[in-house]
């Protein structure tokens, strides 16, 4: 189970992890070592999050715009997701978290649908981490699907548009049943969002770290959950109504 966590603690936390490529290039490396690199800092955040009372937290892997990249470079990433998934699941298993995937899995390798649908099957009755990896994700196709699904349900009568609230909408998305992301982090010294759960953000507390993620570690985390802590999080309210609101 996850631990309690305290009031300055992140219920869901969503990282970009941004660097893989240019940490490679910088020791004369292919990509793809960049990208293997990339797995320690992934297992320790997921270590952190559980330990430290961390409901949710989602991984931006693999963005719908990362199709574009080069055929080796794609190819050599998901035999790596597969291969991360054969040697980790077990563990993630072990230790109560459940695994989802987020993204449009048609555009995958039927091979790895299947794994991933094996996988989030193996977690699906875990009661810890909510551990969400986004692959072949783009935020703008997430809310584009959730408003196909509604629209079916208008065209079928068996909603009106009228009664589509914000809540029902979100119950369409990616994340439904994830509470909304209060904390992005995005390593590699980029100040963008790149199409990451547009809708999830809304309100969440941006970090942006220069730190190029296969070095991010343990105290860049820390770093990153002491600003968190820093915040006035009032949600468009102001601060004598937010106070009050949470008397």
């Amino acid at each position: 189970m996850v631990a309690p966590a305290s009031k300055l603690t992140p219920r869901h936390i969503a990282i970009t992890m941004d660097g893989n490529g240019r940490w490679a290039a910088a020791r004369g490396l292919a990509r793809s070592a960049g990208h293997r690199a990339g797995l320690t800092p992934v297992r320790m955040c997921i270590e952190e999050c559980a330990r430290r009372g961390v409901e949710a937290l989602t991984l931006f892997a693999f963005s719908s715009e990362n199709w574009g990249r080069p055929a080796q470079e794609v190819g050599s990433l998901m035999g790596l997701f597969l291969e991360a998934l054969e040697r980790e699941l077990e563990e993630l298993h072990a230790k109560g978290v459940r695994l989802r995937f987020i993204g449009e899995r048609r555009d995958l390798p039927v091979r790895l649908q299947a794994r991933f649908a094996a996988a989030e099957a193996r977690t699906a009755g875990n009661g810890g981490l909510k551990l969400q990896v986004a692959v072949s994700y783009g935020g703008r196709w997430d809310i584009i699907q959730a408003t196909q699904k509604l629209a079916k349900e208008c065209s079928s009568g068996a909603l009106r548009p009228e009664d589509i609230s914000e809540a029902r909408f979100a119950a369409q998305l990616a994340l439904a049943g994830v509470p909304p992301a209060d904390l992005l982090i995005r390593t590699g010294g980029e100040y963008r969002v790149s199409n990451f759960l547009l809708w999830d953000i809304a309100y969440a507390e941006l970090y942006f770290s220069a730190r190029l993620w296969p070095d991010f570690a343990v105290a860049d985390l820390e770093e990153a959950l002491a600003f968190f802590a820093t915040r006035e999080r009032r949600f468009g309210h102001t601060v004598a109504r937010h106070s009050a609101a949470k008397a």
